[in-house]
C-alpha cells in the first residue's frame, strides 16, 4: 500500500493506493485563488500548498481507513513542475517517510498521467498508445511496460491545456480555461471562424499551438470588443475545434502504424467532451481498445502517482533526504 502525494501546479492531492485499487483521493483545487490572476501565481501556489498539505494527507489516510503505519512506501512528484510547489509536496513526503523509516519512490509527473490508466476499473496493460495532454505538456507516449514510456512526439512551443487557458483569457471566460471554453462552446458552431490546424502536413508526431494563440489574438482584435463578445460562442467552439483536431491528426497517424492494439488519453485536457468523443470514434474505426479513465484521474491527483510508485525504483532511508525536485524535464521529450 502506497501513500502518494501530488503537488506539481496548484492541486495540493494525497492518496491511498493499493495496487490498481485506490482507496482515497483528496484533491484541494486553488482554481478560485488564481482565477483573478486568469493563471497560476507559482509563489501563491507554493504558499497554498505548506498550508494545505498536512490535511490533504490527513484526509487521504482517513477516507482509507488506514494509518501511516500501515504504508509500505510513500510516493511523490518530484518534476517536472513549479519547483517552489513541488518542494513542499517533496518535502513533506521526506518527512513522512523518514519518520517511519519508510521507503521514497520519487515520480516524474508525466509517468503519473500515463499510470493513471493502470488503475480500476478495467486497468489497461501495455502496450498502448498514450495522449497526454496538459497545461504544462502534450506528447504522445508509446507505452510498451508499466515502469516508463517513449516519447513518439512532443510540443514544440505551448501545450495544448495552455492554449486553452490563454484563449479562455483572451475571450474573457475565465480560469480554468479548458471547462471555460468547453462550456461556451456548447452553444457556438465550431465552423464560423477558420483557425489554423498547426503541424497538420508535418509528417512527424510532434505539436504546436503557438500560432492558433496567434491567430486567435488576431481575430479577436479584429472584431473589436463588442463583436467580440457576441461572437465568443462561435469562437470557442471553433477555438476547440482546431486544438482538438491537431490532438486528433496525430493520434490518428501514430495509430494508424497498426503496432498499438490500444489507445489511452491522459492530462487534464483528456477530460474535454470532444477531445474523448473524437478519440473513441476513432478508436472504433481502426478497431482498437480505449481506455479513458475517469474525469477526476485526468486532471493532476495523487492516485496516479502512487500507480506510478507501485513499479518504480523505490530509495531507501537515509539516502532520499538528499534527493532534489525539478522543474523541467530530466530527460528530453524529444523523440530521438
Amino acid at each position: 500500500m502506497i501513500l502518494a502525494l501530488e503537488t506539481s501546479c496548484d492541486d495540493t492531492c494525497a492518496a491511498v493506493v493499493d495496487g490498481p485499487r485506490v482507496l482515497s483521493s483528496i484533491v484541494s483545487s486553488q482554481a478560485s485563488l488564481h482565477e483573478r490572476f486568469g493563471g497560476v501565481v507559482p509563489e501563491v501556489a507554493s504558499r497554498q500548498h505548506l498550508e494545505l498539505v498536512n490535511g490533504v494527507v490527513t484526509a487521504a489516510l482517513a477516507d482509507a481507513g488506514v494509518s501511516l503505519a500501515d504504508a509500505d512506501a510513500i510516493a511523490v512528484t518530484s518534476g517536472p513542475g513549479l519547483i517552489g510547489a513541488l518542494l513542499v509536496g517533496l518535502s513533506t513526503a521526506k518527512g513522512l517517510a523518514a519518520a517511519s523509516r519508510l521507503p521514497l519512490v520519487p515520480v516524474d509527473h508525466l509517468h503519473g498521467h500515463v499510470a493513471a490508466n493502470f488503475l480500476e476499473p478495467e486497468p489497461l496493460a501495455p502496450p498502448f498508445l498514450c495522449l497526454v495532454a496538459s497545461g504544462g505538456h502534450t506528447l504522445l507516449a508509446g507505452v510498451r511496460e508499466r515502469s516508463g514510456f517513449e516519447p513518439l512526439g512532443a510540443t514544440l512551443d505551448d501545450a495544448a491545456g495552455e492554449a486553452f487557458d490563454k484563449g479562455a483569457r483572451l475571450l474573457g471566460l475565465g480560469y480554468p480555461g479548458g471547462p471555460a471554453i468547453q462550456a461556451a462552446a456548447e452553444a457556438g458552431d465550431p465552423e464560423a471562424f477558420d483557425f489554423p490546424v498547426a503541424m497538420s502536413r508535418d509528417p512527424g508526431l510532434d505539436f504546436s499551438f503557438s500560432g492558433l494563440k496567434t491567430a486567435l489574438v488576431y481575430r479577436v482584435r479584429e472584431l473589436g470588443e463588442e463583436a467580440t463578445r457576441e461572437a465568443t460562442p462561435d469562437l470557442a467552439a471553433s477555438y476547440q475545434r482546431a486544438i482538438v483536431d491537431q490532438l486528433i491528426g496525430k493520434l490518428r497517424r501514430a495509430a494508424s502504424s497498426g503496432e498499438w492494439p490500444a489507445v489511452a488519453l491522459g492530462g487534464g485536457v483528456a477530460a474535454n467532451a470532444e477531445l474523448r468523443r473524437r478519440t473513441a470514434e476513432l478508436c472504433a474505426e481502426l478497431g482498437l481498445r480505449l481506455k479513458l479513465v475517469a474525469i477526476e484521474l485526468c486532471t493532476d491527483n495523487a492516485a496516479m502517482i502512487g500507480s506510478a510508485a507501485g513499479v518504480l525504483e523505490s530509495i531507501s532511508y537515509p539516502h532520499y533526504l538528499s534527493y532534489d525536485a525539478f522543474a523541467t524535464d530530466r530527460n528530453s521529450l524529444r523523440p530521438s
